[in-house]
C-alpha cells in the first residue's frame, strides 16, 4: 500500500469512554486520526430530573487527564461527587478507612456519570477535527506492511498506519486481530443502581466484602443519593434483578447495616457479568489495544476505566514523543506503549483479581487470617498512605 493510499495515522475502533479521550489526545499530538463505532459518536440527551445507573470512579490522576484534554472543565460540578473519604469491612469484623485528607488529596476519586462523561468528550473529538465513521459495522480486519485495513460491512474500507482497538473486553478488533485471549468469567454479576437516602452520606463511600464471596460498593452522588454496585454470585444477583425497586432498596439498606437509613431506588438495576482478562501481548504488528480490549479486571477498587484513560495517555504521550519516528505504528513506538503500561496494568490485576478470590474462599482460618490482616494493615499509616496514592495515580 502506498503511503498516499493509506487514509490516516491513526484508526481508533471503539468510541466507549476511551476511545473517546484517546481520539483528540492523538490530534493533539498532530496525528491524523479517524473514529470508528458500531453506534452513532453523540452526545447522550441531557436528562436534569435523572440519573445514570452506570457511573465510574474517577481517580485523581484520570481527571488530571480528562482535564489536560478540556473534557474535566466541561463537566456540571452539581452532577459530580467526591470521594472523601472510605470504609471497606470484611466478612469478619476487619476494617480499613482510607481519607483524602489524610494523604494531601482534595478526593480519593470523583464520582461521575457515564453520560455526564461522553457529553463533555465527544464535543472535543468533533473539535479536534477527528474523522468519525459511524454507525458502521465492521466485516474484516487485514495488515501489510505499512498499514491496517478495516473493511465495513457496506462494502467500504478505512486504512491507517496504526489501529487501535478499543471496543471493550469482547473486543471484535482483538479477535479479528488474531491476538487470543478469552475472558475467564468470576461467575458474579455487577448489580447498579442509583438510590436516594434518608440520612447524608458526607462524601464517604463504603464498601463490603460479604460471607458469600460478593462485594458490595456503595458511592456516593450528588446530595442524599448513592451509586451502587454489588458484585453478588449469579444466583443472587438473579434474585435481586427480580426484586421490586421498594424491595431492592431495603435489601441494599439491610446490606449495608442501615448506615445511611432509608433507601429510596431512583434507577431501575442494571447487570453486568464480571470478567478477568490477561493478555499475552497488548500490542502487534500495527495494532495496539487500550482499556478493557487490553486487560479486564473486577471492579472491587473502581480502577477499570481508569487504566483505560491511563493506556489513552500512555499511547498519546508516546507518539507525542515520537520524535523523528514519523510512522505511528512502527514497533519501536508500540514497544515503547506496551512496556509503559505493564506494570501498572499488572500490579492492578494482581491486586483486585487477589483480593477477589482470597475472600470467595470460605474455609474459617483463612476467613481469620484475613480479616486480621485488614485491622493490621488499618494500623499502619504508612501502607495505607502507599495503598492509596497507587490507586489515586
Amino acid at each position: 500500500m502506498t503511503a498516499a493510499a493509506i487514509d490516516h495515522d491513526v484508526l481508533i475502533a471503539g468510541a466507549g469512554l476511551v476511545g473517546l479521550a484517546l481520539a483528540p489526545a492523538l490530534a493533539a499530538a498532530g496525528l491524523n486520526v479517524a473514529l470508528a463505532d458500531r453506534a452513532p459518536v453523540a452526545a447522550p440527551e441531557a436528562d436534569p430530573a435523572g440519573w445514570d445507573a452506570r457511573v465510574y470512579a474517577i481517580s485523581p490522576g484520570s481527571a488530571e487527564f480528562l482535564r489536560s484534554l478540556g473534557a474535566w472543565q466541561g463537566l456540571a460540578a452539581d452532577r459530580i461527587a467526591p470521594v472523601e473519604s472510605m470504609r471497606v469491612a470484611g466478612d469478619a469484623g476487619g476494617t480499613i478507612d482510607f481519607s483524602a485528607w489524610d494523604i494531601g488529596e482534595r478526593a480519593l476519586a470523583w464520582i461521575v456519570e457515564e453520560r455526564a462523561l461522553r457529553s463533555a468528550l465527544v464535543p472535543l473529538v468533533h473539535a479536534a477535527g477527528v474523522t468519525t465513521i459511524a454507525p458502521c459495522a465492521f466485516s474484516g480486519l487485514t495488515f501489510d506492511g505499512d498499514a491496517g485495513r478495516l473493511a465495513l460491512a457496506d462494502g467500504g474500507a478505512v486504512t491507517a498506519r496504526l489501529v487501535v482497538g478499543a471496543d471493550g473486553i469482547r473486543s471484535w478488533v482483538r479477535r479479528a486481530a488474531g491476538v487470543d485471549a478469552v475472558p475467564v468469567p468470576y461467575g458474579q454479576t455487577a448489580v447498579v443502581a442509583n438510590f436516594a437516602c434518608a440520612r447524608a452520606h458526607h462524601g464517604r463511600a463504603h464498601q463490603w466484602f460479604r460471607d458469600d464471596g460478593g462485594i458490595l460498593a456503595w458511592l456516593p452522588l450528588p446530595g442524599r443519593r448513592i451509586s451502587i454496585v454489588w458484585s453478588a454470585p449469579e444466583a443472587l444477583a438473579a434474585e435481586l434483578l427480580a426484586l421490586e425497586p421498594a424491595a431492592l432498596a431495603a435489601r441494599v439498606a439491610a446490606a449495608g447495616g442501615g448506615v445511611l437509613g432509608e433507601l429510596e431506588c431512583i434507577t431501575p438495576a442494571a447487570a453486568f457479568p464480571l470478567q478477568f482478562l490477561r493478555l499475552p501481548a497488548t500490542v502487534a504488528h500495527r495494532l495496539a489495544l487500550v482499556g478493557d480490549a487490553a486487560h479486564g479486571v473486577h471492579p472491587l477498587a473502581g480502577q477499570g476505566v481508569n487504566l483505560g484513560f491511563g493506556d489513552a495517555e500512555a499511547l498519546a504521550a508516546v507518539l507525542r514523543e515520537r520524535g523523528p519516528v514519523a510512522d505511528p505504528g512502527t514497533p519501536l513506538l508500540l514497544e515503547r506503549y506496551a512496556r509503559r503500561r505493564a506494570e501498572p496494568v499488572r500490579a492492578m490485576q494482581t491486586v483486585t483479581d487477589g483480593l477477589a478470590r482470597l475472600f470467595g474462599l470460605t474455609a474459617p482460618w483463612i476467613r481469620s487470617a484475613r480479616n486480621l490482616g485488614m485491622a493490621a494493615v488499618d494500623r499502619l499509616p504508612l501502607a495505607k498512605r502507599m495503598l492509596a496514592q497507587s490507586a489515586l495515580r
